[in-house]
């Protein structure tokens, strides 16, 4: 007998969030290499929104967000790494189509 498969729903101003992997070392704009065991103070990071709550109003499944990943919480689904926030704690949307954008494109 298989066991019944259960569709995560997020609730009220929840959004859960699938984090972008970081590349094993970066490049400032002056071309210094930084590795990746470097830590940067308050550094924001990008990731796809993979369900929200009934009460989200600006972002979607599917949108690009910027966050602060330091203090979320984290959830393990077959593997995955996935971390839950409040609306509130979301920094920006990518989106494909914006009514008040900044002009910058990802």
């Amino acid at each position: 007998m298989t066991d019944p498969k259960f569709e995560i729903q997020m609730l009220h101003d929840r959004v859960m969030v699938k984090v972008e992997a970081d590349a094993e070392e970066r490049r400032s704009s002056a071309g210094i290499v930084i590795p990746a065991t470097v830590k940067m103070a308050n550094r924001l990071v990008w990731g796809e929104v993979c369900g929200a709550g009934s009460n989200v109003r600006t972002v979607k499944t599917g949108d690009k967000v910027l966050f602060n990943a330091e203090d979320q919480y984290e959830v393990e689904v077959h593997g995955q790494i996935y971390l839950v926030m409040r609306e509130r704690d979301l920094h920006a949307v990518a989106t494909q189509q914006t009514d008040h954008g900044t002009g910058l494109y990802l």
